[in-house]
């Protein structure tokens, strides 16, 4: 191996080294984020039937969604979750505060998108499909056979909160209480083509709705 070529090989693993030091530092700093306490007092607000531990879970699915939100980089990822999405516009209005938390958990200003559900229950938009890979990445659940839904996909359904997204792992189900209303989840990621966790690859898959088992 000649000299210069070696030098190029230490410099690419080198850069390699320092924005995998810079991912991971960004990734500590959104799961050890502590949001201000009035976004708390928001979401409860307006979910008042929501006790303090149901919303502490929508603020730790908001961290959630800004990493997948990272994880995609400058690609659109839509909101899935209202729940989630009234703590993240909230969290907005503290405008300093907010600037600050994307350059160090983002490094880029992520502007708000309203929620964001399926055109249809078997028809999904590329900023949802792509929310829906991720969040399966980040949980490790199969995006094609899911056993079970992501956080960001199953919290609306989970807290009851009246105008929000549900979707459903088996939407055969006519024992389901919300059958016939539910997106179907397995369509997200199946109705154009499944794609990678990163949203880069893509491979063919069925077209049926899947069972909470598959």
């Amino acid at each position: 191996m000649g000299f210069a070529i070696l030098c190029v090989v230490i410099v690419i693993i080198l850069l390699a080294i320092f924005f995998n030091n810079i991912h991971k530092k960004r990734i500590e700093f959104i799961t050890s984020f502590e949001f201000p306490s009035s976004i708390k007092h928001h979401v409860k607000t307006t979910y008042p039937h929501l006790n303090d531990k149901q919303v502490e879970l929508a603020l730790e699915a908001l961290k959630s969604f800004f990493l997948i939100a990272g994880k995609a980089k400058s690609k659109p990822v839509a909101m899935p979750s209202q729940v989630v999405d009234v703590a993240w516009h909230q969290f907005i209005l503290f405008t300093k505060n907010y600037e600050t938390f994307c350059k160090k958990g983002l490094g880029r200003f992520l502007h708000h998108t309203p929620t964001e559900a399926m055109k249809s229950q078997t028809t999904a938009q590329d900023g949802i499909k792509r929310a829906w890979r991720l969040a399966c990445f980040f949980e490790n659940i199969n995006p094609k056979s899911p056993r079970r839904l992501p956080t960001l996909f199953a919290i609306d359904a989970q807290l009851k909160i009246e105008d929000g997204f549900f979707y459903s792992l088996n939407c055969h189900d006519q024992n389901s209480p919300n059958y016939g209303n539910d997106y179907c989840a397995t369509h997200i990621g199946c109705s154009s083509g499944c794609s990678g966790s990163s949203g880069d690859s893509s491979s063919s898959c069925g077209s049926g709705c899947g069972g909470g088992g598959d």
